[in-house]
Order: C-alpha cells, then structure tokens, then sequence
C-alpha cells in the first residue's frame, strides 16, 4: 500500500470543512486536485472515506476511524522534519519561548544574542503572543517557558517575577533644552492608555482624582505609543527599559512626577515542565537583566 502525504493532508483538510471546494481554497488546489488527491487515497485504503451527495460529502464510518491516524501520521511527518533541519543547522538542542511584545520588541533581543552567542547548539524559537494568552501555550505544553508583564490564570503552571522596573512619564521632546513638568504635560496633552496589560486601570483612576478633565487615547502597542508620543499627539507611562534608549537619544523626555506616584511593571517567567534548556536560560536571564 501507497500513500502520498499530499493525499492525508487534503483528508484531512476535507475532512474539516466536509467541503471540496473550501478544502481546495484552504490548500490552494483545483477542485479536481482535491477529488484525485482524496480518490486516490480511498483506492489505496480500498474503502470510501467520504460519502458523497451531490456536491455535498461527509465522512464515513471509516473516514472517521482513519482521521485521527492522518493527523497523528502528518504531525509526526512535520516533526521529523523539523528536527532534521536542526539538525542540518547544527542544533542539538531546543528551546521555544512565548514572549509579550513589550519584551520581545525591548530586553530580549540583546539577551537572545548573548544567549546564543553562549549556547550555539540550542535552537530558540520565538512566539510573540498578547501577555493574556502566553499562560495558557506554556500550560498546553506548546512552549517551554513564557515570558509576560501579567501573572498568568493557569493553576498548573510556576509563576516567578524575573524583572521589576520603574515605569516613567514620557511626553514630547519640544526642544534640546526644553523641560515641562507633570501638570503642564496634563493640561497640554492626550494620555496615551491601555499599552500595558498590567497597570492602567489603577494608574487612571488615580491620574483622574488629581486630572478629572484629563483626555486618553487607547493606543494597545507600546511601540506605536512611542511613535506617537514622539509626533506630539501624547504622553504615557511606559516601563524604563521600553524608553531608556529614546530617553538617552532626546527622541522622548522624561517628565518628573508631581502628584501621580508611578507604578511599577514586573516581568514574570512562566514555565510547567523546566527543561534543561529552560533551565539555563532562566539562570541566564536573572544573571543579565540585572545589567540590562
């Protein structure tokens, strides 16, 4: 018996929308394609996986006892080849982190670096994801460890904070030498909100006893904020290591608290099962995020 992986994975495509024609849109197949791939796979079962009517199909008795075997064969296919080019690459060794934004696009690149420079044999595969949801791919198992500016929902995954840092008040930089301080910077400006999974609805409902007539915009990227923070459209609390290099440069100012006491922001690392990877790298980030 003969069987083609383009066949299994047009089953199993099929088999999910019960429908050839959205099954050739997803595959980016001709309709006769996806019936030849699908027919050919039947003659080489010798039974009908799909009972036809028309241009409707649904699964047979025996579609649906083969379905789970398709996806265990392809997953272990894509894995397999996966792990064959790590290995073409050099890698002996894997590591897949689920990062927030807010430290992708700021600590880690560095740290990554060093890490690497210093474990050349692991593979580290990033997935960017929302603070929210990076507990529950570490509690599903499809990443070894998570870091994130929230503590995670999940009960069956260990929480730690790795990091904490001032969060600043930054505004517009109007002039080399020009400075403004915190009510100036209230009365002039929009605050940008809401760039922070953790600290905002506090923080606002402590700006609005002291600024009732204070004006927001939601903006949900730091990295957008910051954009538009440097084309005067606002100001916003942001934490240090997101602004230090716009700070350093004159692109952002730092605006000195008055009445408003800043909050803090926490890094946490999440992990369920500590690999050896996970390990080292942990060890790593508390020894450089000190120096960062």
């Amino acid at each position: 018996m003969y069987v083609d992986i383009k066949w299994l994975k047009t089953f199993i495509i099929a088999a999910k929308y019960e429908n050839f024609r959205k099954t050739s849109e997803e595959l980016f197949l001709t309709q006769p394609a996806v019936t030849k791939h699908i027919k050919r796979l039947e003659e080489n079962l010798n039974c009908l996986l799909f009972e036809r009517s028309g241009k409707h199909i649904t699964l047979t008795a025996a579609g649906h006892r083969f379905l789970p075997y398709a996806r265990e064969i392809i997953a272990t296919f894509e894995k397999g080849l996966e792990d064959f080019e790590s290995w073409k690459q050099g890698y002996k060794r894997k590591l897949t982190i689920a990062a927030a934004p807010q430290i992708a696009s700021s600590i880690l690149p560095s740290l990554l670096r060093s890490f690497t420079e210093e474990n050349p044999d692991i593979e580290v595969l990033i997935n960017v994801l929302t603070s929210y949801e990076i507990g529950d791919e570490v509690s599903g198992g499809r990443a070894d460890l998570g870091l994130t500016r929230v503590k995670p929902i999940q009960t069956n995954i260990d929480c730690q904070i790795i990091h904490e840092e001032p969060v600043l008040l930054v505004g517009p930089l109007i002039s080399e030498d020009s400075e403004y301080g915190e009510i100036a910077a209230f009365r002039k400006y929009r605050l940008i909100t809401h760039n922070h999974p953790d600290y905002w609805d506090d923080l606002l409902n402590n700006i609005k006893r002291y600024y009732p007539i204070v004006r927001t915009m939601k903006v949900n990227q730091i990295e957008i904020t910051k954009q538009f923070i440097e084309q005067g459209l606002g100001i916003s609390y942001l934490p240090a290591t997101m602004v230090k290099n716009e700070v350093k440069m004159k692109k952002l100012l730092e605006i000195k608290p008055d009445k408003i006491v800043s909050p803090t922001s926490s890094t946490y690392v999440l992990t369920k099962v500590v690999t050896n990877e996970s390990k080292e790298f942990i060890e790593f980030l508390k020894e450089s995020i000190l120096r960062y």
